[in-house]
């Protein structure tokens, strides 16, 4: 049962329609009339460190409804990655103040963090519920059809790669854009639902579920480039070589690490740089250009699925229902899932943190295409309905052509 202190908060990377979520969950809480009060942390689970908790149980209706439908965290976030000892403190700052219920809006390692403060309330006798609301632009949630932020991204990639095609058929050349995704494809790919002519880009797609060859690579755009006089490359950030070993470590000279280890892969436009390099470099075509979308991606001011901002918003709410009333087990602690049923709408299940912590889900085989430089009709069909109403229109002059006179 909910009751007492709530306490809510937002990790990993912003997206579009984290405070949907955020809002959903605050708002549906204050209707519980066994709700003292709601808090957010600053800034993920070190704002739980720290102490630096916000009073939302003040907060107006009214302005919280105008944050839900603005882009990022309106609690700020982290990177922090939770070990055993880390819970530790967030648990005795959660008795300190007496809170029972804590959200958290994140993704892989927020539900690791989640399922460690669930064990170690089990084990102290406190009644914590943890809940776990999904959220990820990368849309690798494992059990989760999607994960909410990942519809309003893919929706700013296909736009993207659409407006970088007409450019690309006015000044034709070779252009290459890379894309966030270091293990999971599904952004990367929704670059394909900005084409609509047999001809559009991007005419090449790749993905990490594949092994990117560079002498295979520089086939593939030479073969497009021969056919349409262009190519529109889309390239996952992730890409690697059959050994594992990034694309990346093996043409750059100097390679950026983050916090944890691991390579830099987002944030700089390495990668898309080296790649058009290579192409120079072994081809003889002379203009090709590169771009990285970068954090653009994330939070895009006007580029939001309404699908995407409905469910962020109810996953927020189911949250609060499934801590407070239980599932059909009664079970108060988990992770709220989204499945799709029908041709598309959706049902919402909680479902153990241990079936989503630290694991890692990725494109289907069925997804791309056997050559591994695509994707599949399977894939746009699944996509397609998350992208929400209003997709832009595009439109071609007929080539209704004068005969030549001189020549």
């Amino acid at each position: 049962m909910l009751q007492g202190k709530v306490l809510v908060a937002q990790g990993g990377g912003p997206t579009a329609v984290i405070n949907q979520s955020l809002v959903g969950a605050v708002l549906e809480s204050r209707r519980v009339p066994s709700v003292d009060r709601v808090y957010g942390a600053y800034h993920g689970v070190r704002g739980i460190i720290n102490e630096d908790f916000l009073d939302l149980t003040r907060e107006t209706t009214h302005n919280l409804e105008r944050v839900a439908n603005t882009p990022c965290s309106a609690l700020g976030s982290t990177r922090d990655k939770p070990d055993d000892k880390y819970c530790t403190e967030i648990f005795r700052v959660l008795r300190a103040h007496g809170i029972e219920t804590f959200f958290y809006i994140g993704g892989n390692d927020s539900s690791d963090t989640l399922r460690i403060l669930a064990e170690q309330a089990k084990a102290a006798d406190y009644p914590l519920n943890a809940v776990h609301i999904p959220k990820t632009i990368d849309n690798d949630l494992m059990v989760n059809d999607h994960t909410p932020g990942f519809p309003s991204a893919a929706r700013f990639v296909a736009l993207a790669f659409a407006g970088a095609n007409l450019d690309n058929r006015a000044l034709p050349g070779v252009y290459v854009a890379v894309v966030m995704g270091r293990h999971a494809g599904f952004l990367t790919a929704a670059s394909a639902l900005g084409r609509k002519f047999s001809d559009d880009g991007p005419h090449l797609i790749y993905v990490p579920e594949r092994v990117f060859d560079l002498d295979k690579f520089v086939k593939d755009v030479q073969a497009v480039y021969d056919q349409y006089g262009r190519c529109i490359v889309a390239v996952s950030e992730g890409v690697h070589d059959a050994s594992g070993q990034p694309i990346i470590t093996k043409l750059a000279k100097d390679v950026e690490k983050d916090a944890h280890g691991n390579v830099q892969l987002s944030g700089s436009g390495a990668l898309a740089d080296l790649l058009t390099d290579y192409i120079k470099s072994h081809t003889k075509i002379t203009r090709v250009r590169g771009d990285t979308l970068g954090y653009l991606q994330r939070s895009f001011l006007g580029v939001v699925s309404d699908v995407d901002q409905n469910e962020a918003r109810e996953v927020g709410e189911k949250a609060v229902q499934y801590a407070h009333f239980g599932d059909t087990a009664g079970v108060h602690s988990g992770s709220v899932t989204i499945h799709r049923t029908g041709f598309y709408s959706v049902e919402y299940h909680l479902t153990p943190l241990s079936e989503i912590a630290a694991k890692t889900k990725v494109m289907p085989d069925e997804f791309i295409t056997a050559e591994g430089n695509n994707v599949t009709d399977q894939f746009l069909f699944y996509l397609r309905p998350l992208l929400g109403s209003g997709m832009p229109e595009q439109a071609r002059l007929r080539l209704n052509k004068v005969p030549t006179i001189l020549k």
